[in-house]
């Protein structure tokens, strides 16, 4: 018996390092079977309603993905805006830019003592180097690997949705097998995963949204951009919404002066952040639920590192849906505890 346990110990240290690798080299796949279970937790409770009513599932499913390809329409339609609108910048706004940028290299240079600095090559070489024009191949490549993963997200989604791929069925006989199987679990851990979900997505929409208003009262350039690029972050928990502040009062410091005017911007966009992130997101999620901010940290960090940047954002989401697994289970119960902590937490209603 102990020979049997020792085995087995030594085939999961084998069988562990085997699976993140395939993770990593089969991310194509695997991160939009992924992001397509989170987002058919958005329409589950549309289609239980359209069940209700009687309508038949292709004509659920098929109203399911007209909202969807609707919502990528709208968008792709705002991207286009905002590269329109970046694409337009004058030379004026990139002359203030250097000018700024300059005046601040001025006086870090000043104020650590550092001299002979060439800061004229430096801003020539940030703005105007021929180098950075033929980065634009990388991006290319980079918007083609999105698309791509989007329409197989889709495709996964379109397989969830019309229950083709059954994900209770597989949990059933693979994590509870018979002696946990139980449709009552399953429903748990669905509504509370579906709560996480819809919260995070509500909340990021109205930060952008409010990023976006922030930027269009102080007159800041590129509100939609903004707005996208905040709305977009922001599911990467914790550090998402300090990036996204961080980087907008940068930016603002090349068109506000600094007076009055750029300290109320900055002040408006942090508490449209703490708002939402701070006060509202855990009166939602609940308090009974939590996440210690080092299993936050290890959980991006391996993630971001598996699967990059789709990896940051589904990192938490997935770490959450592992809490909830190890709760239920006596023997991974330990292992759920350790992940809670005392720290700042992500709060989310488990009922049993």
């Amino acid at each position: 018996m102990k020979d049997l346990k020792t085995t087995n110990s030594l085939l999961l240290i084998i069988v562990i390092p085997i699976i993140f690798y395939l993770l990593k080299i089969l991310s194509f796949i695997f991160i939009p079977l992924v992001a397509s279970m989170f987002i058919s937790l958005l329409f589950l409770p549309l289609l239980r309603w359209l069940k209700k009513r009687k309508v038949p599932k292709l004509v659920s499913v098929s109203i399911v993905i007209s909202i969807i390809v609707a919502g990528l329409f709208l968008i792709g339609r705002l991207i286009r805006i905002s590269s329109n609108e970046i694409l337009m910048a004058n030379s004026g706004f990139v002359e203030k830019a250097e000018l700024k940028i300059s005046s601040l290299i001025i006086n870090i240079q000043n104020f650590l003592g550092i001299e002979n600095l060439e800061i004229d090559k430096i801003i020539s070489y940030a703005f105007h180097n021929d180098q950075t024009i033929g980065q634009l191949g990388t991006g290319i490549d980079m918007v083609s690997n999105t698309v791509s993963m989007s329409l197989m997200t889709l495709f996964f989604l379109v397989l969830l949705l019309s229950e083709s791929f059954n994900f209770e069925n597989l949990m059933n006989n693979t994590i509870f097998k018979i002696k946990y199987s139980s449709v009552k679990i399953f429903r748990n851990i669905e509504k509370d995963i579906l709560r996480f979900v819809m919260v995070k997505f509500i909340i990021s929409l109205f930060t952008g949204i409010g990023f976006t208003l922030a930027c269009l009262f102080f007159d800041v350039s590129f509100p939609i951009f903004w707005g996208l690029f905040a709305f977009a972050i922001n599911f990467v928990q914790m550090i998402g919404s300090v990036i996204s502040v961080v980087l907008l009062s940068l930016f603002s410091l090349v068109e506000l002066d600094p007076t009055g005017t750029l300290l109320f911007f900055i002040l408006s966009i942090t508490f449209v952040q703490v708002l939402m992130g701070g006060i509202l997101e855990p009166i939602f999620m609940g308090k009974t639920f939590s996440i210690n901010i080092i299993t936050i940290l290890v959980m991006l960090m391996f993630w971001g590192y598996i699967w990059g940047i789709p990896g940051l954002i589904l990192s938490i989401p997935i770490t959450v849906f592992m809490k909830i697994i190890f709760e239920y289970f006596p023997s991974t119960r330990l292992i759920s505890n350790l992940m809670e902590g005392s720290d700042r937490k992500i709060s989310i209603r488990i009922k049993k």
